[in-house]
């Protein structure tokens, strides 16, 4: 246990953990319009003090990780779980995942902030000893996300293990620096009354509505808590939250406070105004190490995305490259990676300060809480058969919160709060565009399929050529001949001594037992049907997983085994399955996916690839 809540807390709460950095700062900027009065500083902190409680504590750490599918969490393991229940009809099934769809695609606006507004605001520490730093601060940072970026190839296994340490010190300064500040204004301690944020809330109406989409800033990597759940198991989790990281947030953030009741100049950085100026440069570097770990944390789960997204048929293969050989999750996905360096520098380049990203942040945080609550909630009560008083309760509570939360941030739209909604609208079009055409293309491709059972009945000694070893065939339907096998019989009229026509699965859930990975049925005539099970967090190793089939009838042999795999093109057709635009999309979609040998691990130099046109 105490290995596993130390990786969480390096792992879990780098993005929460390096919210007071930029938090209380925007609470009072231009955009609120809030000044630093002694009423409005206690407000603002029981404010954070009760989002902190009611979003985190109540929301994600009690209720929302109960709802793990086999071990995982995040809003795709989530879809997925709700999504499975077999009494669903077609549409409502539909619309659970395009909720987890449109979950995701706001995830990755997450993605790229996160790192953007983390580092900068670290950098932006050096102007505290002295303004002259400060046009190196873009610089600087940039510097730091080319690096962190161009390193991820080479895996976070090594720099994984520092992570827990570093996280302890950071939450441990936190608290420490808090405190003192604290002992020296206690009268501070008034803001953990809950009517502290009523009475500000009255006072000032619209304006703490505004301050809303700067307190949402404390909460943000909450939904990291669920995401990662599966590497951790929620117990260690919980632990670190109760423990530390929550103890340590608020006495940060009500040493902030005192501070400011006594010298509101100090807003301009008011967390390194805690430490006393010799300290200075040591907590600019700390900083910049702790934002570093929580811009880890959301290129890692983008990766982990990526996978899931991929498994479940939502996105094109992509090529996804393992670099640890004792760590499942450790992964790089070159695609993702590079994209997300090109919005992380853009957007630095673009913002060029902490205070200007802040106006972008907390769009996508927010969306994706509003749909973790509404499938929590769909599965609370169709699953967990709650009362359905208590969860009106519950639930009501969380949806009425996250959506005070999601509104106030919609007032940035304009600030920049349009540029995660834009990148989560282009990703989740082109989630639903993939899925629809891949649909319909699998329906099209049915209707002018062969049966097995015809092409058993036409196989006749003497009419073929059947060379020794094993052909494997790769389908989409366990009831068709793949369209690689007819054209090689067409044109080269060979069928090999043991022909296994392979379909990959990937059901509703994270994990598949080896025991239960391969079903394999005996056809007759030497074809055979196996059908491999992989969850939505296995890696697919396709030749690994045939090679125990010996033992099942199908004599495997690396070297006399042959992997026939087709590879589509897609063009218009002048009766289009799909609406013209997602057409065109679907077929710019479709040239970017990886090659299914690549994807599937299968030896280049034992596969051999049959082309296709297909209309669309």
């Amino acid at each position: 246990m105490a290995p596993l809540t130390l990786a969480a807390l390096g792992v879990v709460y780098g993005d929460i953990g390096t919210s007071p950095l930029y938090t209380v700062k925007e609470c009072f900027s231009e955009f609120t319009g809030i000044q630093p009065t002694p009423e409005n500083i206690l407000g603002i902190l029981s404010l954070i003090t009760w989002a902190l409680i009611i979003v985190v504590t109540l929301k994600y750490v009690l209720v929302v990780m109960r709802a793990d599918n086999r071990g995982e969490g995040g809003v795709l393991a989530l879809m997925a779980l709700v999504t499975r229940r077999a009494e669903l009809t077609r549409r409502q099934r539909m619309f659970y995942m395009m909720l987890g769809m449109a979950g995701a695609a706001l995830f990755y606006g997450d993605c790229l902030l996160t790192p953007a507004i983390s580092v900068l605001s670290a950098v932006e520490g050096l102007n505290v000893a002295t303004p002259a730093f400060e046009p190196l601060v873009v610089p600087i940072a940039i510097g730091i996300i080319v690096g962190l970026f161009a390193v991820q190839r080479f895996g976070t296994e090594g720099i994984g293990r520092l992570f827990g340490p570093i996280m302890l010190v950071w939450f441990t300064l936190l608290f420490v620096l808090g405190a003192n500040q604290i002992a020296a204004t206690p009268q501070v301690l008034a803001a953990l009354s809950p009517l502290m944020a009523i009475e500000f809330a009255m006072h000032h109406g619209i304006a703490a509505f505004v301050v809303l989409g700067a307190v949402t800033l404390a909460i943000t990597g909450a939904e990291a808590l669920y995401a990662d759940m599966g590497h951790f198991g929620r117990t260690p989790i919980r632990i670190v939250w109760y423990g530390l990281v929550l103890p340590s947030l608020l006495v940060n953030y009500y040493g902030q406070g005192a501070l400011l009741l006594v010298d509101p100049s100090a807003l301009e950085h008011p967390f390194f105004h805690l430490a006393p100026s010799w300290a200075l440069i040591p907590m600019v570097i700390l900083a910049t190490v702790a934002t570093v770990i929580a811009s880890q944390a959301t290129i890692s789960g983008a990766f982990s995305m990526a996978q899931q997204a991929t498994l479940l048929g939502l996105t094109p293969r992509m090529r996804i490259l393992h670099t640890s050989a004792s760590e499942h999750g450790q992964i790089y996905v070159p695609a993702i990676n590079w994209l997300q360096l090109v919005g992380v520098v853009l957007l630095v380049v673009n913002f060029r300060s902490s205070t200007n990203l802040a106006a972008a942040y907390g769009i996508a945080v927010t969306g994706t809480m509003l749909i973790t609550t509404v499938l929590v909630m769909a599965l609370a009560i169709k699953v967990w058969k709650w009362n359905p008083v208590v969860s009106a309760l519950v639930f009501g509570g969380f949806l009425l919160v996250d959506a005070a939360l999601f509104s106030a941030n919609t007032l940035k739209l304009l600030q920049g709060g349009w540029v995660p909604l834009v990148l989560a609208v282009v990703i989740y079009a082109g989630m639903s565009t993939w899925l629809k055409g891949r649909l319909a293309v699998a329906a099209r491709e049915s209707e002018d399929a062969l049966s097995v059972e015809t092409l058993l009945a036409s196989i006749s000694p003497g009419r073929l050529h059947r060379p020794q070893g094993v052909a494997v065939y790769m389908s989409p339907f366990p009831g068709n001949v793949p369209s690689s096998l007819l054209h090689n019989l067409k044109h080269n009229e060979v069928l090999h001594e043991h022909v296994v026509l392979l379909t990959v699965e990937v059901p509703d859930e994270p994990f598949v037992s080896k025991n239960d990975r391969a079903q394999v049925e005996h056809l007759g005539k030497g074809v055979h049907r196996v059908v491999l099970r992989y969850g939505f967090m296995d890696s697919p190793d396709v030749p690994r997983d045939l090679a125990p089939l010996i033992d099942r009838g199908i004599p495997f042999e690396p070297m006399r085994t042959s992997y026939f795999i087709g590879r589509n093109t897609y063009v218009a057709s002048s009766v289009p399955l799909l609406p013209r635009w997602q057409e065109k999309l679907f077929i710019a979609l479709a040239r970017f996916a990886s090659s299914a040998g690549d994807f599937f691990g299968l030896p280049s130099n034992r596969v051999v690839e049959m082309g296709s046109r297909i209309e669309v």
